[in-house]
């Protein structure tokens, strides 16, 4: 699972109510929820964020928790 797929699993999100307020359908969904090499792309976040009542920011910093700067 993906870190959205766990997010979205822990506020109990109904994927099927946020696919019919974004358009983005229930496939796509399950790929950005399962797989770790489907990109999530800028508007899908943003849409999910609003359908769900959060701030973007707090989905961002979910997915990328694990990135960080190089060191020199």
């Amino acid at each position: 699972m993906t870190d959205l797929g766990l997010y979205l699993s822990r506020k109990s999100v109904n994927r099927s109510d946020v696919s019919r307020k974004t358009g983005i359908s229930k496939t796509r969904l399950s790929e950005l929820s399962n797989n770790k090499r489907t990109k999530l792309r800028a508007n899908e976040l943003y849409l999910i964020a609003l359908a769900i009542d959060v701030t973007p920011c707090e989905i961002f910093e979910e997915v990328c928790k694990e990135l960080k700067l190089v060191e020199k």
